[in-house]
């Protein structure tokens, strides 16, 4: 397959995946934020020049969930030279021998795995020393809907507390919004998917308890397989990753043994 020949695969892909948003805005109601929904594509286990493409196809934010493979990316050469406008998200597990490899990266925008009070000190503590001192960092706090040991995250009992800790006690963070994994392959023939419900009941359990503006704090959850379901229940942040993907025929997404697409945060 030649380069032109994948380009267009990338830019219908795009498209498709943009368009799809559009539709699910369209039948968000109209009681919930009326905020556009920002794409960050997945690009796990995707090369430089796919992403290169997929930047060029009008995409700006792209999504690691792993700190070397993000941290690579984000020197490549080829990247650094054609996207100067990318945004790198980091939607995996942060360990805390990794804070400052991560926050070294060029153009690292935001960290949507906040899991707890001492990974959100131990960012304040470290992020002054990559960015200038009136620069914060964007974070999210992450929070485990799906109560699945497996999954990281804190309990939604807990999410005033940590966003309190987050906007009181870390000067240099800024606290963005909410973000769930939840379970996978939802059957939304059953209703409302639970944890997207459940994440947006503690957004506003959030902004009532101290007092912020619901526009001002965003939900990130929806992938690949249930990312139009997500905005239609308030989503202002999706993770896509094989929606877009499966366009680039020469680059198969890898599955699990269980067929899931590596297209989240894990």
């Amino acid at each position: 397959m030649s380069s032109r020949e994948q380009q267009v695969d990338v830019m219908f892909g795009v498209k498709s995946v943009l368009s799809q948003i559009e539709a699910a805005v369209a039948r968000r109601s109209k009681n919930l934020p009326q905020v556009t929904p920002r794409l960050v594509a997945v690009s796990k286990i995707k090369p430089a020049p796919l992403i290169v493409e997929a930047y060029e196809a009008g995409i700006r934010d792209f999504g690691e969930n792993y700190v070397n493979e993000l941290v690579e990316k984000a020197n490549d050469p080829l990247i650094l030279e054609k996207c100067k406008d990318i945004k790198w998200h980091f939607i995996g597990h942060l360990q805390t021998n990794k804070i400052n490899k991560l926050l070294g990266a060029p153009k690292l925008h935001m960290i949507q795995t906040v899991h707890s009070e001492k990974l959100a000190d131990n960012l304040n503590k470290q992020w002054p020393k990559y960015r200038s001192s009136d620069e914060k960092l964007p974070v999210m706090v992450q929070i485990n809907t799906s109560a699945e040991e497996a999954k990281n995250g804190i309990e939604p009992s807990e999410a005033t507390k940590v966003a309190e800790h987050v906007l009181k006690k870390c000067p240099n963070l800024d606290f963005k919004g909410l973000m769930t994994i939840g379970i996978y392959d939802y059957d939304t023939s059953k209703g409302p998917n639970p944890d997207f419900l459940t994440l947006a009941k503690c957004r506003r359990e959030v902004c009532d308890n101290l007092n912020l503006d619901i526009n001002d704090v965003e939900l990130s959850m929806g992938m690949s397989t249930d990312y139009q379901h997500a905005i239609e229940l308030g989503a202002t942040t999706v993770r896509v990753g094989s929606a877009v993907a499966k366009r680039f025929s020469s680059h198969p997404v890898r599955r699990s043994s269980k067929g899931n697409c590596y297209d989240s945060a894990k």
